[in-house]
């Protein structure tokens, strides 16, 4: 007998719940409507009404799947709605140490990227097995999704949805906060667009009602001529750029829905409706999830430095920066916020971290500052855009301060002490091209982004202003004008205290080494504090950065100590005409250098022609 999967969601209304009661050993239920029946089991079991109804859904398709003579066996709805279908998926292999414990089945001869496992150092609580597990859920939705092919299209379309559910809680907050207070709330979004009326509509009981609920084909329709256009006209009808409805209307005029499946769709929109982002320490656990998101897709191709700088080595940089409340923090290349994201944690809860047990008694107006007057990003791309926004209003900002901008479009000329901060973390993107008429806008006029970042960055430092920045490591000796006279500028109107050298595959896929500058705007360099990190082990994606690597660093710094590894350089000592600040530790013995493979070839190439000559008259003798 052939079913649909719009039969399956009809026979999920029905009350079948002899096998459910069974399974909590209680008997005489039978013959309930839904409602009553969920209701008596949440209170002789104490049990969670969302976790029941998820159950029962479970027990209706064991029913259903039964009658058609097919195995019921499997935890998840979903697993037992693909038997029903005829696409039986394999059994989900186990990495408990991992930020998911299992991968999607294939659905082509390409691999796709596997979860990378979760680094070591700063300690983290496990997260919420109901979190977890929903995260896994919307995934294994997603990778059977023909319209999501990439890690960035997983982190997109689970972004979208996150962010509309996070609004709905967050309307509901602000409208029970009116009630106490006996005013009127406006609500943002209109009744129709609202999550709770077309992504999770509920019954007068409170549970999800599938009857009113769009899916297939109508929640398609509904998403894409209906609720995208509606969201995106909050660009114009915002009073200005700093509300949050003029970023609801950012964010949805810069990505679009790529499910094409509205059953799939469906799938999704139940996973993400039970999370909550009631509480800070929901919060708290969806962004462990959402940032392993992140890291998975920054570990995904050769552009993930866009998206993911390790939070190891950005901790490192916090931590040797050490910013104070009051103090106003900016990144102008801001990707994924993760800089931003982290200096809220350190912050808000001290340098242990959230996880962490001795955090700092803030007052009501220390949290108002954090939320309103510290924190300013600038991002040029779209997706990375998106996925800031929400990354760090995962991490407690409400309200982010992202301008969707590219930051080099602004004169170095028109910058003035308004415009300008006390701390700059910033990782610019590696080998970006800018054209000519924004390199106008700079001094020192060059191809290089990250060379007119540093820039941007220098003149946007306050007076006595510190700022912490991964560059190539190619900046620190490169010979043509542009390079020699930005460091120049670099070590005349700024001290540059500190660089740590870090090896390489610090990040995936980038193909290239850095290095951190630590500079502090104001007084001209004297001497420099050089580290080279060693983590004694070659980095990758089974053997990322971690906290336990950088520990002897920050410690060092504190006092310019010397070492093994690291050394001092004074102003003296530096070529004035290159101005050449190559690390060369010289605690280490230098080796020769590698030799040009052109070189090496050419003598190859030589050395057989001498040989044919040679066997050439050989031949001739005999």
């Amino acid at each position: 007998m052939s079913i649909t999967r719009k039969q399956i969601f009809e026979t999920l209304t029905l009350a079948r719940g002899r096998e459910l009661a069974a399974d909590f050993g209680i008997e005489g239920l039978t013959g309930l409507n839904k409602p009553d029946f969920v209701a008596i089991l949440s209170r002789k079991r104490s049990l969670p009404v969302e976790y029941l109804l998820h159950a029962l859904k479970r027990a209706e398709l064991k029913t259903l799947c039964e009658a058609q003579g097919l195995d019921s066996s499997g935890r998840e709805k979903q697993p037992l709605i693909d038997r029903l279908l005829g696409n039986e998926p394999p059994e989900p292999e186990s990495e408990p140490e991992t930020e998911f414990e299992s991968e999607p089945p294939a659905r082509q001869a390409t691999p796709k990227p596997r979860p990378a496992p979760r680094p070591a150092g700063r300690k983290r609580e496990p997260t919420a097995p109901m979190f977890e597990q929903t995260f896994k859920n919307i995934d294994n939705v997603l990778w059977k999704e023909a319209g999501c092919a990439t890690e960035l299209d997983y982190t997109e379309q689970t972004s979208w949805m996150l962010f509309l559910k996070y609004l709905d809680d967050l309307e509901r907050r602000r409208a029970d906060e009116a009630e106490l207070r006996g005013r009127n709330y406006e609500p943002i979004i209109e009744e129709t667009f609202r999550w709770s009326s077309w992504a999770a509509p509920k019954d007068e009981e409170g549970n999800f009602d599938h009857d009113n609920a769009l899916t297939g084909p109508d929640l398609i329709t509904f998403v894409n001529t209906e609720l995208f256009p509606y969201l995106q006209g909050f660009r114009e009808r915002a009073a200005n750029t700093d509300t949050i409805e003029y970023k609801i209307g950012e964010i949805f005029s810069e990505i679009r829905n790529k499910f094409q499946s509205g059953y799939s769709l469906r799938d999704a929109l139940e996973y993400v409706d039970a999370l909550s982002f009631r509480s800070q320490k929901e919060k708290h656990e969806l962004s462990h999830l959402y940032e392993a998101k992140i890291r998975n897709m920054g570990n995904a191709g050769r552009n993930g430095g866009e998206y993911y700088t390790p939070r190891p080595l950005i901790r490192a940089m916090i931590r040797v920066i050490d910013p104070r409340i009051g103090e106003t923090i900016y990144d102008a290349a801001a990707g994924s916020c993760g800089f931003l994201c982290e200096a809220y944690d350190y912050l808000r809860y001290g340098p242990e971290g959230p996880d962490g047990a001795n955090h700092p008694k803030l007052s009501t107006q220390d949290l108002e500052t954090l939320q309103t007057r510290t924190f300013t990003a600038k991002e040029k791309k779209s997706l990375p855009y998106v996925i800031g926004l929400m990354n760090m209003i995962l991490h407690g900002i409400e309200a982010p301060n992202i301008i969707h901008t590219n930051s080099l479009t602004e004169k170095l000329a028109d910058i003035q002490e308004k415009n300008r901060f006390d701390i700059i973390l910033a990782n610019p993107p590696f080998g970006g091209k800018e054209r000519k008429e924004i390199q106008n806008n700079f001094d020192i006029r060059t191809g290089e982004t990250a060379f007119l970042f540093l820039q941007h960055f220098i003149k946007h430092l306050k007076a006595g202003g510190r700022a912490a920045i991964v560059i190539k490591n190619t900046f620190l000796s490169n010979s043509d004008n542009a390079s020699r006279a930005l460091r120049r500028e670099l070590l005349e109107n700024c001290n540059l205290h500190t660089i740590l050298d870090c090896p390489g595959g610090t990040f995936l896929g980038a193909g290239v080494k850095t290095v951190v500058l630590f500079f502090e705007k104001g007084r001209p360099t004297q001497n420099i504090w050089y580290y080279h990190l060693d983590p004694g082990r070659s980095l990758g994606k089974t053997s990322p950065l971690n906290d336990d690597d950088l520990q002897e660093f920050v410690e060092l710094q504190a006092s310019f100590a010397d070492s093994d590894e690291s050394w001092t350089v004074n102003i003296e000592d530096i070529d004035p005409e290159t101005w050449d600040l190559s690390v060369k530790n010289p605690n280490k013995v230098e080796e020769d250098p590698l030799r040009d493979p052109e070189v090496i070839i050419n003598e190859i190439e030589t050395l057989d022609r001498e040989s044919e000559e040679i066997l050439e008259g050989i031949r001739g003798i005999l």
